[in-house]
Order: C-alpha cells, then structure tokens, then sequence
C-alpha cells in the first residue's frame, strides 16, 4: 500500500520540477511537501529537506579554520590534535646559542634607600638575587613543562640600582651549545632574580612592582640573530 502511495506521488512531482527550469528549487521542495503532506497526512522529516544544505555545512567543517591553521604553522608545542607536545629537537643541528633577557623591579624611594644602605633585614639583597637568578636558570625545565632539559655553558645575572625611577635593573645572559635556544633560560633567571628582589623588601612595603620581563637579544639557531632594538 505504501509503495502505490508513493508512486501516485511521484507524476505530480516529476512535473513540478520540470514545469519550469528557472523555478526556484526551494519554492518546488515546499510544494512538493504539501503534495506528500496532503497524501500521507503528515509532513516528510525535515532532515530530508534539507539534506542539500547539510551537505554543504559537512563539507564546510571538514575544512580547515584559520585559527586550526595558526596551530599548524606558528605553534610548535601544540599537536596536530591540538594537545600539548615537547618539539622533537633530534633533527637540528647543533650551534652556539645566546639569549640575553631583562626586567625591572620598582622599588620607591625608602626601599631602594635600604637596598642602597644594604640595612635590609635580610641581607644583600642583590648578591642573594643575582645567585637565585642564576640557579634560576639552570632549573628552567623544571618549571616550565615543555622546555627541554639543556646543558648551559653560561649563566650570567646582573643587577643594578637606578636612582632616576628608584628601581632594580636585571639582565640576564643564558649561553649554551646545543640543538634548541636558551630564550626561555634568559626569562626565568631575570624573573626569579626579580622575585628574589621582591621576597628580600617586601617586609619594607607591599608596592613593589616587577615590570617589563622580555627577550632583548637572540643569537644562534635556524633562525639566526634576533634584537629588540632592530
């Protein structure tokens, strides 16, 4: 019974499509489905009507978003699945690598009169400093969870006093020969020698302000030399 129902709905159809090739295919997909509404009593599923456009809408999502792209090309640590990765370095080559990095530590002017008297509590704060700069650095992969374990050549961490805007200057050199660079090695130290700064003053005021932790110079790898100031 069924399969008549159907076949009686076909001709009418069959017509409707041919009536006119200009006619608009979605104005003929809603007259076809009052013809079967009126036939079978109900409406057809609407999944059926507009199987057209969800198969544009598949096709779209199967293609790749920009922001998916991004990943692709500019994110070493992210996956093709987007999950974390460490970059396999087994295939560089091995060179010289050099990463200078700085910050500063806002003082104000009664603490930095302290540091600059060396009356603090806890001693000299830029000798501690400079030390927990250094460990620091050597201790990077394991703060940081993706950055390989590197064997460093040289540490440096110097601090220095600025009495125009009351503050501590920090730059830190990280030197290594190896397959990957030592940017991250060069932050962390200048950062910890920074918090160091902190933890030693702050019994003396809560407003001390670390600022303007970044990358200054880069040298060695595929990508060669890198400065701030170029």
């Amino acid at each position: 019974m069924f399969v008549r129902r159907v076949a009686g709905a076909l001709p009418p159809a069959r017509r409707l499509f041919s009536r006119n090739n200009s006619h608009d295919l979605s104005s003929s997909i809603a007259e076809l489905n009052k013809e079967m509404e009126s036939i079978f009593g109900e409406p057809p599923p609407t999944n059926l009507a507009s199987s057209g456009n969800n198969q544009f809408m598949v096709q779209d999502s199967q293609s790749p978003s920009p922001k998916t792209k991004e990943i692709e090309v500019g994110f070493t640590h992210i996956g093709s699945k987007g999950e974390a990765q460490m970059v396999d370095i087994s295939v560089k080559e091995i060179s010289k690598r050099v990463a200078v990095a700085s910050c500063k530590v806002i003082l104000g002017k009664k603490v930095f009169d302290l540091v600059l008297a060396n009356q603090l509590a806890k001693g000299d704060v830029l000798a501690v400093a400079k030390i927990a700069g250094i460990s620091g650095a050597k201790q990077t992969s394991s703060l940081i969870p993706l950055c390989h374990n590197i064997h460093l050549t040289n540490v440096r961490v110097d601090l220095t006093l600025n009495p125009i805007d009351f503050s501590v200057e920090i730059e830190g050199e990280v030197a290594t020969t190896g397959k990957t660079g030592v940017e991250m090695e060069a932050m962390t130290a200048v950062t910890v020698a920074g918090l160091t700064v902190y933890d030693m003053c702050k019994a003396a005021s809560r407003y001390i302000q670390i600022t303007d932790v970044r990358l200054e110079h880069k040298t060695g790898g595929k990508s060669g030399e890198w400065s701030r100031d170029k």
